[in-house]
């Protein structure tokens, strides 16, 4: 039954015995995992195999995005890294007494720390201990505001009430606010608003910090705030100082060291001086990230989240955002969605419920603005890939970049995977052949995603432009107004396709998505819910019954501690 048979596969730890050796060639714990293992129990002095086990597959659990390793139901939990059908409960998992010979190792004296069954390295422990006890403090804290100016201020920018106005009026009167919702539900929105509420107050104007994980959701809050501003019902001096926030990426706020990968300039010695922080896409955060930021912050400031719990989370270890909806208390939930309707809210809905005999009625009932193609090949997507790809290049070819901007936000396919044939590499290059682009590969039309944070060109990870032609040459045209020689660039792919982890954040006139077999590990409710929800306007979904089925009977379940912690404290 073993997954790696081959003796050189690089995922083999060639040095392994027992324990360590079955469930390292079944594919449950990698080379690495194992290696740390044996080291750290060769320091500690720990012989027993059970033990060797459990560290190894506390090691593991971060990787996979869990925060620990509960010894009592892993046996029923884990996974394999291995595409081949694996047994697992013909492994030979420790019996009964493994947690109780964990609890006596001598390991837990450092690297290790058990809590009941759930076995953490002792970094994750203290960081969700720390979180729940630095959010607990802000939910505790009780701001000063006035409540005739924020009645006021209510009353005048959410005329209708609702739960908008709800969200705003949290985050004015509570230390900690918590703003959860779909796509275009007007959580953007909300934050123009509470800004422009704090703004009212009176007195010395509140220092606010505007930030998200990335530096594209960074871009678009501050833009999106910007553009509210405008139309707000409120005093030129407030709408000055809307217009005068700046957002920027959490590594940025807390003050990146060049000496340290792990380390900011603001921490809990150093707070950050703003008294209220915004953080949008909060479903991106890690543990890691939050445990930085919520140390930095003055225990008498406001802290606001935004984001919505249903999307994929950070691709490190935790679901911060879904344990804190889940756990903690006052949580405003936006659910009114404002940015499309009909089928695509339908099939949306149905999958944040886990209804997938919902989701599959509203695809049979052929919406509108759903394609559902169950039988999709390459055929059935070349037409509208290539129509999408053509009217960019015919804009870029004139030089006209506003339109071929905007010709590239109209269309975009995404998939689950980065590599192989049916991912992200493969269609660029199948998408490339089709359109005979030639060896030159800044060609008027290709489409452009940056991959790295460009601080002094502006250009930040997950933005996008077109190469166009302009006079006699081509340039580089992105958001923003920018345009730049290719010479100058150093991180982009082509982005005729985006992964679907990529495309968080974005929104799409219409969206086609691919989705894998039914067995394939990627394959979650989150995946498919981020999937469907980039779509404004139209959405051409390609995939089986089965994979919609699996994928909504599979949300992510991430081992995680913090929202019983949060659950105690309230």
């Amino acid at each position: 039954m073993s997954a790696l048979a081959d003796p050189y596969d690089p995922r083999r730890a060639a040095r392994a015995g027992g324990l360590l050796r079955a469930f390292n060639d079944a594919g449950v714990v990698s080379a690495a995992d194992v290696h740390v293992a044996q080291r750290l129990a060769a320091l500690a002095g720990e012989a027993d195999e059970s033990v060797r086990l459990a560290v190894a597959l506390a090691v593991r659990a971060p990787r996979l995005g869990h925060v620990h390793v509960d010894l009592a139901t892993v046996r029923d939990t884990a996974t394999v890294d291995s595409d081949e059908p694996v047994d697992l409960s013909a492994l030979p998992w420790p019996q009964d007494g493994w947690v109780d010979r964990v609890a006596a190792s001598p390991l837990l004296a450092g690297p290790l720390h058990l809590e009941e069954s759930r076995l953490y390295l002792d970094r994750y422990w203290r960081e969700e201990r720390r979180v729940a006890d630095d959010l607990g403090t802000l939910a505790a804290h009780a701001p000063a505001y006035d409540e005739r100016r924020l009645d006021a201020g209510l009353a005048r920018l959410f005329p209708h009430g609702g739960r908008q106005c709800e969200a705003a009026a949290a985050a004015v009167r509570r230390g900690l606010a918590v703003i959860a919702g779909g796509p275009g539900t007007g959580k953007t929105t909300t934050v123009a608003r509470i800004a422009a509420l704090l703004y009212e107050q009176g007195g010395r104007p509140p220092l606010i910090a505007l930030a998200a994980p990335t530096g594209k959701a960074a871009a678009r809050l501050e833009e999106a705030v910007h553009a509210e501003a405008h139309a707000l019902d409120v005093a030129p001096a407030v709408r000055d100082q809307l217009l005068s926030l700046h957002a920027s990426t959490l590594h940025r706020l807390l003050g990146w060291r060049p000496d340290s990968h792990s380390r900011f300039r603001h921490n809990r010695g150093q707070r950050l001086p703003h008294d209220v922080v915004i953080v949008d896409e909060t479903s991106m955060v890690s543990l890691w990230q939050m445990a930085r930021l919520v140390e930095a912050i003055r225990p008498d400031a406001r802290l606001v989240l935004v984001g919505d719990p249903a999307q994929l989370a950070s691709i490190e270890a935790g679901a911060v955002l879904g344990d804190i909806v889940a756990g903690g208390r006052d949580i405003v939930e936006l659910a009114h969605v404002y940015r499309y309707e009909g089928g695509i809210a339908k099939l949306a809905e149905a999958i944040r419920a886990g209804d997938a005999d919902a989701a599959l009625a509203t695809l049979q009932s052929h919406p509108d603005d759903v394609t559902w193609l169950p039988d999709a090949d390459e055929a059935a997507l070349r037409a509208p890939l290539l129509a999408a790809a053509r009217a960019v290049r015919t804009a870029a070819r004139a030089g006209d970049a506003a339109a071929a901007l905007v010709h590239l936000q109209a269309f975009r396919l995404l998939c689950p995977h980065r590599r192989g044939p049916h991912g992200v590499a493969g269609w660029t290059e199948r998408i490339e052949a089709w359109l005979d682009t030639g060896p030159d590969p800044w060609y008027a039309g290709r489409p452009l995603l940056v991959t790295e944070n460009d601080y002094e060109l502006r250009l930040y990870n997950g933005d996008t432009g077109v190469v166009i032609e302009h006079d006699e040459r081509v340039v580089a045209a992105f958001e923003r107004g920018l345009r730049l020689s290719p010479t100058r660039l150093s991180a982009v792919d082509t982005a005729y396709a985006l992964t679907i982890h990529k495309s968080q954040g974005s929104q799409f006139g219409t969206a086609a998505v691919l989705l894998p077999d039914p067995d394939a590990r990627i394959l979650t409710r989150e995946l498919l819910y981020t999937a469907v929800t980039r779509a404004q306007e139209r959405l051409i979904l390609a995939g089986s019954e089965a994979s919609i089925r699996a994928a909504i009977a599979r949300p992510i379940a991430r081992a995680s501690g913090l929202r019983e912690r949060l659950a105690r404290r309230g």
